[in-house]
């Protein structure tokens, strides 16, 4: 069984950045993949970023890739997602979710484990 909760959310202006965290309760942490999903109102769930077990194989959707950072700390069994150069368009609820696949991949269904999310909130 595998708890997750998120932190960091919040205001931000466009332009700016904002780190999310992400806190596992998990015996064999290093064996899952973990993404960040979000949801904006009246939107699908989209993937956002994911992280295979080890830390070495990231993936990244084409709207955030060079502006998202994934990383992990499987001492600590956290993951963090570092926003810069934040869009208006960026606003929706982020959520971490795990696997026990290898990669993260970026099917929500892949995802047996979930956060309750957090609000990212980024103004013009």
């Amino acid at each position: 069984q595998v708890q997750l909760v998120e932190s960091g959310g919040g205001l931000a202006q466009a332009g700016g950045s904002l780190r999310l965290s992400c806190a596992a309760s998990a015996r064999f942490f290093s064996t899952y993949a973990v993404a960040w999903f979000r949801q904006a109102p009246g939107k699908e769930r989209e993937f956002v970023a994911g992280i295979d077990g080890t830390g070495s194989t990231m993936n990244y959707a084409d709207n955030v890739k060079g502006r998202f950072t994934i990383s992990r700390d499987n001492a600590k069994k956290s993951v963090h997602l570092q926003m810069n150069s934040l869009k208006r368009e960026d606003t929706a609820v982020y959520s971490c979710a795990a696997t026990s696949y290898i990669l993260a991949t970026p099917q929500d269904h892949h995802y047996n484990y979930w956060g309750q999310g957090t609000q990212v909130t980024v103004s013009s």
